[in-house]
């Protein structure tokens, strides 16, 4: 169980950077059998979005930010062995940050919530021209693009994507989340066809359960 003690304290030691006490704290966490998906929910979720919070009222710095984040997706790579067990279900998810997006790890656990979901998770990272996305898309054939926005002044990028994707593959379906949409941005999906917005790791797999 993770409860709100360990949780703070995980976070302070993120924050100072003391990489031995986090990686102690998923450690615990996995020795106890706590789920995989819970950690990715209760403890990296809320953490990342705890910092990008701090951040965004200027109450952390940009070093601090980093390496929280750092440490978060390092941590992210210790539960891998526990992830891939699932059944496969023969479904594809590519999943990609913008251009001019650098925010990785966020887009990086949802590729990781459709690889514990039994799908093949593709997962571009950070930056990824218009003109990958697409060509990743001819290749690989997903069942779902998603693409992630951390920012909100790459709104007008996602758009350009969406744009893309629709004058390219008209029937591809397309997710779209981030920690931009936590302050606004939600009205722009409305105007869009066939968009779906995620907005939680508990929403995307409710989304992957329902999906046909």
């Amino acid at each position: 169980m993770i409860t709100d003690q360990l949780y703070n304290k995980y976070f302070e030691a993120l924050l100072d950077g003391d990489r031995q006490a986090v990686v102690a704290t998923v450690n615990h966490l996995i020795d106890q059998e706590v789920g995989i998906r819970q950690i990715y929910k209760d403890l990296f979720q809320r953490a990342l979005y705890q910092v990008g919070e701090l951040w965004e009222h200027n109450k952390l710095s940009v070093a601090t930010e980093h390496l929280a984040t750092s440490l978060v997706e390092r941590q992210m790579s210790m539960v891998y062995p526990y992830m891939f067990s699932t059944e496969r279900k023969g479904r594809r998810a590519v999943v990609t940050c913008l251009a001019n997006e650098y925010h990785q790890v966020g887009a990086r656990m949802v590729a990781d919530i459709f690889e514990m979901n039994g799908w093949d998770g593709y997962f571009l990272g950070a930056n990824t021209p218009q003109s990958e996305v697409l060509s990743m898309i001819s290749e690989r054939k997903p069942d779902i693009i998603a693409l992630s926005v951390s920012v909100s002044f790459n709104f007008s990028v996602m758009k350009e994507m969406v744009d893309l994707i629709r004058e390219n593959f008209p029937s591809q379906s397309i997710i779209v989340g981030g920690q931009a949409f936590r302050w606004g941005g939600q009205n722009l999906i409305k105007n869009m066809d066939e968009v779906k917005l995620i907005l939680s790791l508990e929403e995307l797999e409710s989304f992957i359960g329902n999906y046909n």
